[in-house]
Order: C-alpha cells, then sequence, then structure tokens
C-alpha cells in the first residue's frame, strides 16, 4: 500500500532548527514532485515548499520562509526532507507532505498520496 510518513515534528524555542522527514513506501518517490504543506489552528492549509521529481530539481518556498527552509530529497531512502532554520511561533502548524507525479501543484485534490502529518510548535 502507498503510502507517506512524516516525521520530525516536536516543540522548538524561536530560532532553533527542526528536520522534517516525509519518508516514501510503495512507490518511487523519485518519480514525484512533493510539497509540503502546513495547516495552523484556525487556519487553512497552505503551501510552504515543494521539490520537483529528479528529472527537473526545481524548488520553490513560500515567501515567509524563503531563506530559513531549505526542502531536499534523498532517493536511496525514498524520502523528501525539510530543513527549517530560525524557527517563529508564525511557523507553529501541523505540517504534512504530499506527493504528485510529474511537476508540482498549488491544487491540493491535485496530489496522489497525502501523509497524516507531523506538530510543530514555536512557542512565543
Amino acid at each position: 500500500q502507498p503510502q507517506l510518513v512524516e516525521s520530525g515534528g516536536g516543540l522548538v524555542q524561536p530560532g532553533g532548527s527542526l528536520r522534517l522527514s516525509c519518508a516514501a513506501s510503495g512507490f518511487v518517490l523519485d518519480y514525484y514532485s512533493v510539497s509540503w504543506f502546513r495547516q495552523a489552528p484556525g487556519k487553512e492549509r497552505e503551501g510552504v515548499s515543494c521539490i520537483s521529481s529528479s528529472d527537473y530539481s526545481i524548488t520553490y518556498y513560500e515567501e515567509s520562509v524563503e531563506g530559513r527552509f531549505t526542502i531536499s530529497r534523498d532517493i536511496r531512502k525514498n524520502t523528501v526532507y525539510l530543513q527549517m532554520n530560525a524557527l517563529k511561533p508564525e511557523d507553529t502548524a501541523v505540517y504534512y507532505c504530499a506527493a504528485r507525479r510529474f511537476v508540482p501543484s498549488q491544487v491540493e485534490s491535485e496530489y496522489d498520496f497525502w501523509g497524516q502529518g507531523t506538530q510543530v510548535t514555536v512557542p512565543s
């Protein structure tokens, strides 16, 4: 059964770092674009970052995380990472990864697989 599993969330002080992992099983993640979304309490889910399939090697960052977050993939581990540095209280949210064949999309319904989410909390 194809699935995505996120891990690496937790409680971190402002200015700290976390690395989220999105591990795939049952399919080859390298053929898929992967996006990280997040949903803060009382807010709609928003796209944070994405990486295209390895054929294109394109990355994108939402403006508020540009320069602080880095998305990458490890083909051997079938995993995509989101390195988050200089974390702020406004980064507090449940973070989800999602995979879609070929190019990334901002349309959530176009994704083939979703993880269950991992909580990131940065207290103010």
